[in-house]
């Protein structure tokens, strides 16, 4: 078995638009003593005491899946599934497509190690990974991808975790629209990376209008496949290890745009 996600922890690096991950103790033996609270009445002879915290940050933080109504597009602010921003968002969250109707995913994984093909430790940042890339790669590790498949593409962007400096070296690195194409093409339910953003950005094929994210379009908006973010797949790639049993279960919390997960890969 192979973890699929790495440990979360305050201040951890994290794609700039979202709120920072941050772990608080909210009770503690010291405090419970100094405020002078008593979980368990007067008579504790044994000086029993607890700790619990409070954990702040969004659902996008670490290893994680978008669910439908995570991105929105055009003047009414839509999503997958009929939700938009002026009927379905309310202060508790979207009702519509949020992450509490989120599905189990246990389904075949395909690992597509881009780095590993091209002979490098990881790609550079802002490079593009399209269709012609992707069907080399699936054709050199002997594997072929299938209707209801995962396929989690590999960048090495988290082989330099969680150092932020040489994380740097190779941010957004990711598919194209033309590799998006073609995944919807070969009917997968489901699709990840190991970077904050699964596409790559600046996106080189905004069309016409410009969308600074055409893959998130096409995929989560307008087709309703999942796209999974921070997914850790270097032991997967050191192991070579390309097809697998994928396991992911989200968490069921009303109102979220996503959910963090501890994915599996079994093999």
């Amino acid at each position: 078995m192979y973890s699929l996600a790495l440990p979360r922890f305050t201040g951890m690096p994290l794609f700039g638009a979202h709120p920072p991950f941050q772990v608080s103790m909210y009770r503690t033996p010291n405090g419970l003593r100094g405020d002078g609270i008593e979980p368990w009445g007067p008579h504790n002879e044994v000086n029993l005491q607890y700790m619990a915290e409070t954990v702040s940050g969004t659902a996008h933080s670490g290893a994680h899946v978008d669910a439908l109504a995570h991105m929105t597009i055009g003047e009414d602010d839509h999503w997958y599934g009929g939700g938009n921003a002026r009927e379905h968002l309310g202060d508790r969250g979207p009702t519509v497509g949020d992450g509490a109707k989120l599905p189990v995913f246990i389904r075949r994984g395909v690992l597509l190690d881009v780095p590993g093909f091209l002979g490098v430790d990881a790609l550079n940042s802002h490079q593009p990974v399209n269709a012609d890339e992707l069907q080399r790669v699936a054709a050199h590790q002997g594997v072929t991808v299938q209707a209801g498949d995962v396929v989690l593409i590999r960048t090495g962007y988290l082989g330099a975790w969680p150092d932020a400096a040489k994380m740097a070296n190779h941010t957004t690195a990711g598919p194209d629209i033309s590799a998006a194409r073609w995944l919807l093409d070969q009917g997968v339910v489901a699709t990840g990376s190991d970077t904050e953003t699964y596409e790559v950005q600046p996106a080189p094929d905004r069309g016409s209008p410009a969308n600074p994210q055409p893959v998130h379009t096409l995929l989560l908006i307008e087709n309703g496949i999942y796209l999974f973010e921070g997914i850790y797949l270097e032991e997967l790639a050191r192991d070579k290890t390309y097809e697998f049993l994928f396991i992911a279960l989200p968490l069921k919390i009303n109102g979220t745009t996503g959910s963090m997960l501890d994915p599996v890969a079994i093999v």
